[in-house]
């Protein structure tokens, strides 16, 4: 039996949700967004704009930024739109949310004066937190800014249980994510439904995958849960001869991920000991030709480090870089 006492591990929602919403976008705007849905040509396709949301957030003292998304997409008339998608994944008021819903707002609007729909979804257990507005007056000045709320506490369950947008199981499987913490055996139950669910959903093999990834990652379990789980996960496969997570798979995606993990946390040591290079020889040497930026770019650590302690004594940039016999 499953001790009901044994408690979860800190749940993590930003990077699940990031995922999902990149690979579904289209059905996340027709679920949360449907008038927005509608009115974009998705024959055109959409663009995350990751670089200019950058610029928006860079100087913005706004708090955490993981979840925000700006995207580009094409209006049914041909007219090119920005939707601005902030999904808020804590589980308490912020004072301050409005005015950081205002502040992306118009630093999206000043980049290419380009109208903005800001999305916000409140994925937090206050039912009574509803911010939708940001405004004040003083001395014949007045502001007003309005964006669209979605609550998922909104949406009843039956009706989640039933509808055939892959988000539906999103919002049910964070709803119990949040309710189930530190409650294994309630939190083993529901996973284990939800799972079984999306073999009778009708969604396509690869939808499936994902969003048992979904739920897998927000509903986590203590290992000895997860194990007996996975079992039944196997022989449910097995008897219905629908192979879609397999255990092998299952193994390769942890595989990849802690690999996916190294290299990134690797490319990230190595773009910073090339820019700390490049401005220690800026500030030595003055500006630096682009055969110069252009090494140091694709050099790996190891050169990187050569070429640091060669600085410290070349009298020139030849003498950084010059062969060694």
């Amino acid at each position: 039996m499953l001790d009901h006492n044994d408690p979860c591990q800190s749940d993590e929602f930003d990077t699940p949700w990031k995922e999902i919403l990149e690979a579904y976008f289209e059905d996340f705007m027709a679920f949360f967004l449907p008038v927005a849905y509608d009115g974009i040509d998705w024959k055109r396709g959409y663009e995350f704009l990751d670089q200019e949301l950058a610029r928006i957030t860079r100087e913005a003292k706004t708090g955490d930024r993981r979840m925000d998304k700006l995207v580009k997409v094409w209006q049914r008339n041909g007219v090119e739109r920005w939707v601005l998608i902030h999904v808020e994944i804590q589980g308490d008021r912020k004072p301050e949310f409005s005015d950081r819903m205002y502040t992306y707002h118009y630093r999206a609007y000043d980049l290419d004066r380009m109208p903005v729909v800001s999305l916000a979804i409140l994925a937090d257990d206050d039912s009574r937190w509803r911010p939708t507005e940001f405004g004040y007056e003083l001395w014949g000045t007045r502001l007003h800014y309005q964006f669209t709320s979605v609550k998922l506490l909104d949406y009843p369950e039956a009706e989640l249980e039933n509808a055939s947008n892959p988000f539906a199981v999103v919002t049910l499987a964070h709803r119990h994510a949040r309710k189930t913490k530190n409650r294994t055996e309630d939190r083993y139950q529901i996973k284990w439904h939800l799972i079984r669910s999306l073999y009778h959903s009708g969604f396509g093999r690869q939808q499936i995958v994902d969003l048992f990834r979904f739920i897998d990652w927000v509903l986590h379990l203590p290992e000895e849960a997860d194990g007996r789980l996975w079992k039944e996960i196997m022989d449910f496969e097995e008897n219905k001869k629908m192979p879609y997570i397999s255990s092998v798979e299952r193994i390769g995606q942890q595989i990849g991920q802690q690999i996916g993990q190294q290299i990134g946390e690797r490319i990230g040591q190595q773009k910073g000991e090339a820019k700390m290079l490049m401005r220690q020889m800026q500030h030595r040497f003055g500006d630096l030709p682009a055969w110069v930026s252009e090494k140091i770019a694709q050099a790996d650590s190891p050169a990187l480090e050569e070429w640091g302690v060669r600085f410290l004594d070349a009298k020139s940039l030849d003498g950084v870089f010059m062969e060694r016999a």
